[in-house]
């Protein structure tokens, strides 16, 4: 059901987490015993906040009393504010200023485009070390002004607003650590090395679902522009071209990759995609969320390898050149046929007479004695059939049950069956 408009931050609270609505707790808790006042209060005399918030989808405006803000989150460090309908950052400062252990906070699907953020306005948020803005169409000057006022920013969520280029800041943000940047319309390399320049200490760049065709940079310049980048995920970008896949081994700290849904995978199957990449990338020690053991490594290697090696010269990445010094050249698979035999050729003995029959192996014991019954002259019933497996050390096996297919038996060329009068 819809929220009303216009509600303040405090009046949800209040509502949330009103005693009707969350009952108090047992033991150690975080209700918080608000004295009465010569005016009262519109609060109930105890709510009880836990230290993390959740207040999304609350049709929240503003902010409310900063006083009665101050006096019941003191201890939080947690504070959902998504999909709400705060659009002024004075409001969310009035919030934020009043949460002094505040660390991690949500801002999500606020349409908080439609203000500027001032800079006194961003030094309420100093302390927060992780801060989501997906969807809240933040221009790179908000961005920006964040970057300025929060020293200890570790964590940055930037999805959905839409973004086609990237703005340089003026300062670079030494804290932050990941950045969360999928979903939007980047597409030039040009835009993402900026965000190495912006970020030099990230470790984690998330940036799945842009349309990125290339990695046009060189090597050295990669180096210098993530030096300490650990994960990359590039999930459904528009990578189509195996000297991008390459280029990621120029960044140095590099463990850990995401590339699933890009063009160049899609003519693989799911055993040679993952198999060229782990080839193609010595270092990591995940791929697409999974561990590479030591033992995939080298089967991947030793696969890459007998992949390419009936590849025309000129077509030969250099990584075979590396992977032949370390293994050597290595002898194709030998291709082995693993479908059921569906006949074989035998010696049927009867009497002093020997012929020489293709037997089909899908059929049973009965129907090849009828199958037999005019060779030897014998009626089904009155004939026995014994089979002699060429390398069996225990001599002939009696085909006595009539229902039993004769593949059951291991026929294979060369085996012999003797058929023998029924004795009355």
């Amino acid at each position: 059901m819809d929220q009303p408009s216009g509600r303040s931050f405090m009046q949800v609270l209040c509502e949330k987490y009103s005693p009707e609505n969350f009952p108090y707790r047992r033991g150690p808790g975080m209700g918080v015993h608000v004295p009465a006042t010569p005016q009262g209060s519109p609060m109930k005399d105890r709510l009880n906040l836990p230290s993390v918030l959740v207040l999304n989808s609350c049709g929240i405006t503003c902010a409310g009393d900063e006083n009665e803000i101050a006096a019941f989150c003191a201890h939080v460090f947690e504070l959902d504010l998504s999909d709400n309908k705060l659009e002024d950052w004075h409001e969310v400062s009035k919030i934020v200023s009043n949460v002094p252990h505040l660390e991690f906070l949500n801002l999500s699907s606020n349409p908080l485009s439609l203000s500027v953020l001032e800079r006194s306005c961003a030094g309420s948020f100093a302390g927060v070390r992780k801060l989501v803005l997906n969807n809240s169409k933040a221009s790179w000057e908000t961005v920006h002004t964040i970057l300025q006022e929060l020293p200890d920013l570790e964590e940055l969520f930037l999805c959905l607003n839409d973004y086609e280029t990237v703005s340089c800041s003026p300062v670079c943000c030494q804290s932050l650590k990941l950045l969360h940047i999928t979903d939007n319309n980047l597409q030039d390399w040009t835009e993402i090395r900026k965000l190495g320049i912006m970020f030099p200490s990230l470790d984690t760049l998330i940036l799945a679902n842009n349309n990125l065709t290339t990695i046009e940079e060189s090597e050295d310049s990669l180096a210098r522009l993530f030096p300490n980048l650990r994960s990359i995920n590039l999930h459904k970008s528009g990578l189509h071209c195996w000297e991008d896949i390459d280029k990621l081994n120029s960044f140095p700290k590099l463990e850990e990759v995401k590339l699933l849904g890009i063009p160049l995978l899609q003519s693989y199957t799911t055993e040679e995609r993952r198999k060229l990449l782990i080839a193609r990338l010595p270092s990591i020690t995940k791929l697409n969320g999974s561990v590479v053991a030591d033992g995939e490594r080298e089967d991947s290697e030793r696969f890459f390898i007998r992949y390419y090696m009936e590849f025309p010269e000129e077509e030969v990445p250099f990584r075979y050149h590396e992977l032949v010094t370390k293994y050597g050249k290595l002898e194709p698979l030998a291709v082995v046929d693993l479908r059921p035999q569906s006949s074989a050729k035998v010696e049927v003995h009867f009497q002093d007479k020997v012929e020489e029959m293709s037997i089909r192996l899908d059929q049973t014991v009965a129907e090849l004695k009828k199958h037999l019954k005019t060779v030897v002259q014998l009626s089904t019933s009155n004939m026995l059939l014994f089979y002699l497996d060429q390398e069996a050390p225990f001599g002939p096996e009696e085909m006595k049950y009539s229902s039993r297919a004769l593949h059951s038996y291991g026929i294979r060329d060369g085996d012999k069956i003797y058929v023998e009068p029924r004795m009355k």
